[in-house]
């Protein structure tokens, strides 16, 4: 591997140790600790530093290019386009079941929220009934229905993996938040990927959330 590969394999690694280490509740703790007047601003400065960040490797590999390793052709092109807006359009229609302003940090900022948990109920919207984390699974459908350049195949292991690591994260804060409902919710419904055979129905979804939702 090239000196531009391992650049960009340590830009994905610094990123996403950076990233999991604000979105841990040990720091969240210890800012709501020694600095209580910054948490109602604290999910959006997370939100933007975030983004700010993630400029860094993507402009990487971009600037890196290379030659094509693998593309999509004939019918696979009509086939990897076509998931690829099958993912956008699946994570346009879940936003629908998000609290915007919380997750952007808004409404922290705009109640003074300095409370460290997520302020949002348990939800099982209809893309959760399917899979735990939609917006991974429909991450990864986008990164791997593009042309592969080394770069951009190094660019899309490391994001898988981060997914992976970051679902095992995510949930362990779900399990402090939720407890015995999100428990179950993680024992009938798959992480990353849909499985015809585990997944909710309406009734067994509304049952969990008026579960997790008691306390």
């Amino acid at each position: 591997m090239n000196a531009g590969l391992w650049w960009l394999a340590f830009t994905w690694l610094a990123y996403f140790i950076v990233h999991s280490l604000l979105a841990s509740l040990k720091v969240k703790y210890l800012v709501a600790r020694k600095w209580p007047g910054f948490m109602p601003w604290y999910r959006l400065f997370f939100n933007l530093l975030a983004l700010v960040l993630l400029v860094i490797p993507l402009w990487l590999t971009w600037r890196l290019g290379g030659e094509i390793l693998f593309a999509w052709k004939g019918a696979w092109w009509w086939l990897g386009n076509g998931l690829a807006l099958a993912a956008v359009a699946g994570f346009l229609y879940s936003l629908r079941h998000y609290d915007g302003a919380e997750f952007l940090g808004l409404r922290q900022l705009r109640e003074r929220e300095q409370r460290v948990e997520d302020q949002e109920r348990f939800r099982v919207s209809p893309l959760h009934r399917h899979v735990r984390h939609p917006w991974y699974f429909l991450g990864i459908i986008l990164i791997w229905t593009r042309d592969m350049t080394a770069p951009m195949l190094l660019s899309s292991v490391m994001m898988t993996l981060y997914f992976i690591i970051g679902s095992w994260l995510e949930e362990r804060k779900l399990l402090a938040y939720h407890g015995e409902a999100y428990a179950e919710y993680r024992r009938r419904v798959p992480g990353l990927f849909p499985l015809p055979w585990k997944r909710l129905d309406r009734e067994q979804a509304r049952r969990l959330e008026r579960k997790g939702n008691e306390n």
